[in-house]
């Protein structure tokens, strides 16, 4: 008998079946997967996907998945039928944008270990006969990509879950999620209960209501995607071989939204080019009667939405004016606000997860590692763009999920650039700054709905009085996207004057209670048990010592405590952990608090005479804080600073905040003031070498890795979270290293995610980039190998084109500290 946690898996399509067989792969085998359909067509997004598996991706988890799917799927088949072919994959580009954007995606896949290559028209014609030669620029070829045979997978992982002891049940409808004191103990069927420790719903589009059962928000849309089936096509008529279905790369042609794949001697078109149109579940028909012709999942097909994409399949594809569309369907499938998938656990009822949003490309990949969760508490890729709990509960709501999906649908195939700001909704969230920075001109970017000044055009007259040495040089088109000259405006006047910084958008977090001290001691690398006023820098880790957050810890009070930390994820990880202790309480403070950051030489003539608090360098030293009045506001001052210069992290509560700006702006006016923006900081951070959990390092990543062992304190605590397993890795050196690097050509400017060579082989990648205003240089952060000696010469890959860099010794400003600890 069975001595494994009993899992019922809510969904038998392509990612329950996988979750199925990954988790009786690692012995969880009393395993039971559920679906409202029947066996083996249950009629969800599976039974009609058209299983295209493309790796490069802009996130490097979502292609981890992606390659991930490959590679398992290469290995099933059915009754000797093969359940993937890799027919490669190729995307062309009929403008020149698109084809530049194809070179970026080839440093993306490089980076990675993803064979692909940029090939000019002769290639793209030679690999796809169909393309018309006059049509496209060149393509991105992908060898290893291929198709998915999703609904034959099914039943290959189906026939090997089963082996193992899983029990697949069709035609059965979840009524119900049955829990006890927070826990879940099964699931109500219209056959019965069935019992569960663990409860896993993948059921797709059907997500939401599944979540509704035990109130857990979903934050997915269904949405209906086109796709046809020409008739036959004459020049895939008479092949060789009869019983291949597709020869052919899989073709994608994203400057008109559309894909296409082969059907033997048809071509199958999928388009993303026509209006989002948005499913009612009420509205769906009946699973009862599925069949491969109806299926819930396929609604009926809107000629006139495909009309324009048709005459431009014709246009790509000339053997297609020949043929006429056969069949189609608009089917359903789910979208995110921002486009990733849903996976986690439920944050008021233990044992309830979902995987959902989840396509067949990932859906091997996702499956492993929420088997990885489940079964050893951690997943071996970074999955903090794909948890539940990455969003802000204003991003859960209904019309928030329905109006950001549906964009995310329009865009899904759109060159975005990696600063582009989200067009609607907007001003969700601003500080008690905005109206000040409105009539300084700041230009917002969004992150989390909150506005954020990326520069102020208030400062652009003082371009003209730059230095010599703080010009920065002319950008490319691309690196000039969402930037502006003006950024080294700011940063320079943050280096020799003061500057002020509104950082109310960064997460604050309030624990207290006479468990404080142990619960912070036992959750993060740093002693918590310090004087009141003292202010940490320190990790949490994973069991497996990776980096799941780095914060700065306040300690206010001796029961009180100021957690700044990187967002929802962990405010959600510091409420789980706290739940059903009676002597902490976790509660977030951002939207009712805000932060000023006031830096540079100048910030101490600032801000001193506005306040009896003694803000010399003896009176408040660096890493301590202090409570008191500025102004006549109620403040708690940190001496902090993200951007190595002398200054303070100034906290109010919301209702004072621009009463605190207006004081702190007048004062600096005989000081040359200015607001500065996130590219000035983002440039001084990197200059001083600070790293940004989420860019820079994640939970793949161990303290030592990343350069934070400073932060890791055994030898002045007892247990905490992770520490047997950096004590297990002490004596090992690191293989990888998180590396500074400059850009040898000031011009040259990369922005991250690129490739790097060292000795003309892909060695790693950049993390974060900037323009570094001091050095007069880009800098780049990169994983790299470790060890790799000041000097050494590397070649980052941009767009295609090789750029040459310098590893170089950090921090490259003030290594010495002097100018914060003044």
């Amino acid at each position: 008998m069975s001595t494994t946690p009993r899992v019922v898996v809510i969904g038998a399509g392509i990612v329950g079946a996988n979750l199925a067989d990954e988790l009786t792969a690692r012995g969880w085998t009393d395993v039971t997967v559920l679906d409202q359909g029947p066996l083996p067509l249950a009629g969800g997004s599976t039974s009609h996907a058209p299983g295209l598996v493309f790796q490069t991706n802009a996130s490097r988890t979502m292609s981890a998945f992606a390659t991930y799917t490959v590679e398992k799927f290469l290995d099933l088949e059915v009754d000797g039928a093969a359940c993937f072919d890799q027919v490669g994959g190729l995307e062309v580009a009929t403008t020149p944008e698109r084809l530049a954007d194809l070179h970026r995606k080839q440093g993306w896949a490089t980076a990675r270990g993803i064979p692909a290559r940029v090939v000019d028209v002769d290639e793209c014609v030679r690999l796809h006969p169909l393309v018309d030669r006059e049509r496209v620029l060149g393509g991105l070829h992908t060898p290893t990509d291929g198709l998915a045979k999703a609904a034959r997978a099914v039943t290959a992982l189906r026939r090997r879950a089963t082996a193992r002891g899983a029990a697949f049940r069709g035609s059965t409808r979840v009524t119900g999620i049955s829990t006890h004191d927070g826990r879940v103990t099964g699931v109500q069927t219209d056959q019965g209960e069935v019992a569960a420790d663990v409860v896993v719903s993948c059921a797709g589009f059907w997500g939401q209501a599944i979540g509704d059962m035990v109130g857990m928000r979903v934050p997915l849309l269904p949405l209906a995607h086109q796709y046809v089936v020409t008739d036959q096509v004459p020049d895939l008529v008479g092949r060789k071989d009869e019983h291949v279905e597709a020869q052919l790369p899989i073709l994608r042609h994203q400057d008109h939204d559309l894909y296409y794949r082969e059907h033997h001697d048809r071509i199958g078109i999928g388009s993303y080019a026509h209006r989002p149109m948005p499913v009612s579940l009420a509205e769906l028909p009946e699973v009862d009667d599925v069949s491969a012709a109806r299926q819930p999942s396929m609604l009926p097909f809107t000629e006139e939405d495909f009309a324009p994409s048709w005459e431009q399949s014709r246009l790509l594809l000339p053997s297609l004016r020949d043929s006429k569309i056969d069949t189609g369907f608009n089917g359903v499938f789910s979208f995110t606000p921002d486009g990733g998938p849903l996976i986690g656990e439920s944050a008021d009822v233990a044992g309830f997860w979902i995987a959902e949003a989840v396509w067949v490309t990932h859906s091997a990949g996702v499956a492993r590692s929420v088997a990885q969760l489940l079964v050893d508490g951690r997943s071996e890729l970074d999955l903090h763009g794909c948890s539940v709990h990455r969003f802000e509960e204003f991003q859960t709501d209904d019309d928030y999920v329905a109006q950001t999906s549906a964009q995310n649908f329009v865009e899904i195939y759109d060159i975005v650039h990696p600063l582009q700001p989200r067009l609607a909704p907007r001003d969700v969230r601003v500080s008690p700054f905005h109206a000040r920075q409105v009539e300084l001109g700041a230009v917002f970017l969004e992150s989390h709905g909150w506005e954020r000044p990326h520069w102020y055009e208030a400062n652009a007259p003082l371009v003209a009085d730059l230095p010599p040495e703080w010009t920065p040089p002319p950008r490319d088109a691309w690196s000039g996207a969402f930037h502006s000259p003006v950024a080294a405006v700011e940063a320079w006047r943050t280096r020799t004057a003061v500057a002020m910084y509104d950082m109310t958008p960064l997460t604050r977090v309030e624990v207290s209670g006479p468990g404080a001290v142990t619960f912070l001691d036992r959750l993060t690398t740093g002693k918590m048990d310090t004087s009141v006023g003292t202010v940490k820098y320190t990790l949490m880790l994973d069991e497996a010592g990776g980096i799941r957050s780095d914060l700065t810890v306040a300690r206010l009070g001796p029961e009180l405590f100021q957690v700044g930390a990187n967002g929802p994820l962990d405010v959600h990880h510091l409420q789980r952990e706290a739940a059903g202790r009676d002597d902490v309480t976790v509660r977030e403070t951002t939207g009712g608090t805000c932060c000023v950051g006031v830096w540079g030489p100048l910030a101490r003539d600032l801000v001193a005479p506005l306040t009896a608090l003694d803000l010399s360098h003896e009176g408040l030293k660096y890493f301590r804080c202090v409570q008191g009045r500025i102004a006549g506001v109620p403040v708690t001052a940190m001496r902090l600073s993200y951007v190595g210069e002398l200054g303070w992290e100034i906290y109010t509560t919301a209702e004072y905040g621009q009463r605190l700006w207006d004081a702190l702006w007048r004062a600096g006016q005989p000081l040359g003031v200015v607001a500065a923006g996130r590219a000035a900081f983002n440039s001084l951070r990197l200059e001083k070498g600070y790293r940004s959990w989420g860019a820079d390092m994640t939970t793949e990543h161990d303290p030592y890795e990343a350069g934070l062992g400073f932060a890791v304190r055994p030898d002045t605590k007892g247990d905490f979270v992770g520490r047997a397993a950096l004590a297990a890795r002490a004596d090992r050196d690191v293989a990888r290293s998180l590396t500074c690097l400059t850009v040898d050509d000031p011009g040259d400017i990369v922005l991250g995610h690129e490739p790097v060579l060292v000795d003309g082989v892909p060695a790693g990648y950049v993390t974060s980039a900037a323009f570094g205003y001091t050095v007069g240089r880009p800098v780049a952060y990169a994983w790299l190998p470790a060890g790799l000696a000041v000097g050494t010469a590397v070649e980052i890959s941009y767009f295609g084109r090789p750029i040459r860099a310098t590893v170089a010794a950090e921090p490259l400003v003030d290594p010495e500290m002097t100018r914060i600890r003044r």
